[in-house]
């Protein structure tokens, strides 16, 4: 296996390292490390590896840069709907865009499912291309260098674990099944309850509308980011925006008595349904959120005034 791995190192690294970025699920660490390991003995090249890493991981990222480019939110939104960690999807990802600018591309590599989400995100923002990838080059640059560093410091401990390998054959490559079947389960039990923690009743689009025609209307609030609101500057009409780490200092907008109706533009209603399990725990009982959010109420054929989306100047459109 050493030796098939030493003839075409190059070529496993570029190619495992490429189908990473585009998204599959093979991890390119393991194969960085053993590269690293493998240039510390002088038998490959280190310079040329890390070549191969740096050229295949922009060459996926730039795919996914694209994607969100050209097709908007609607990447972000299908990334998170197959993720394992919904709920770390967008609503994080924005954050810490909004906190460290283009400086997410470069500590994406280093954080577990930023860099999913990070990728299409800088093209929907229309980040432009020579900053995606100044900033996305850094972080690979860093992310490689950081893999073959520690394989080159623990080459003589990797290679006393390939030896334990190729001694005990089918029992090691068991145990590694395990390991990654135990990781899946875990993400996949996350996921669960994850949609436990989301499971708040909802409103339909329709029934919205005839709320709001009605004599006493609910009130509207649009959890959005910040950031989201930038992309998309469009409201349900008479809605109130805010964070939902705001909720709790603002709750002299929410009165107790009224109709509550949260929504926002992320896969499951997340934000909004956490934001009405935040009300509930406050005493306010009649709180809901819209199903399927901005993009619910965007789609839903037009019907009047109040079936319009609105510009944040009040405007209707």
């Amino acid at each position: 296996m050493i030796e098939l791995f030493v003839q075409n190192g190059l070529l496993l690294v570029f190619v495992n390292v490429l189908l990473e970025r585009i998204g599959l699920p093979l991890p390119a660490t393991p194969i960085l490390l053993l590269g690293g390991a493998l240039a510390a003995d002088g038998r490959l090249p280190g310079g040329a590896l890390f070549a191969a890493a740096f050229v295949a991981c922009m060459f996926g990222d730039a795919v996914w840069y694209a994607a969100g480019w050209h097709y908007g939110r609607r990447v972000i939104n299908l990334l998170c709907r197959v993720s394992l960690s919904p709920d770390s999807c967008v609503r994080q990802t924005e954050t810490r865009f909004e906190r460290w600018g283009p400086l997410t591309l470069v500590m994406a590599k280093f954080v577990p499912g930023l860099s999913t989400i990070a990728r299409p995100l800088a093209g929907t923002l229309h980040m432009s291309f020579r900053s995606f990838a100044w900033f996305d080059g850094l972080g690979s640059a860093l992310w490689i260098a950081a893999a073959m560093t520690v394989g080159m410091l623990c080459h003589a401990q990797i290679g006393l674990a390939l030896l334990w390998v190729r001694e005990f054959g089918l029992s090691a490559l068991a145990a590694f099944c395990g390991l990654v079947a135990g990781y899946i389960g875990f993400k996949w039990w996350e996921r669960r309850r994850f949609f436990a923690q989301v499971d708040v009743e909802r409103v339909s689009v329709e029934e919205l509308r005839r709320l709001m025609n009605s004599p006493e209307p609910p009130v509207i609030v649009d959890l959005r980011s910040a950031l989201a609101c930038r992309q998309d500057p469009r409201s349900i009409p008479g809605a109130i925006s805010m964070r939902l780490e705001e909720i709790p200092l603002r709750l002299a907008a929410l009165p107790v008595g009224r109709e509550i109706v949260l929504y926002c533009a992320c896969p499951h209603e997340a934000t909004a349904a956490f934001g009405a399990k935040k009300l509930m725990a406050l005493g306010y009982t009649r709180v809901r959120a819209l199903r399927g959010g901005l993009d619910a109420w965007e789609a839903a054929p037009d019907q009047g005034p109040r079936g319009k989306l609105a510009l944040r100047g009040g405007s209707g459109i």
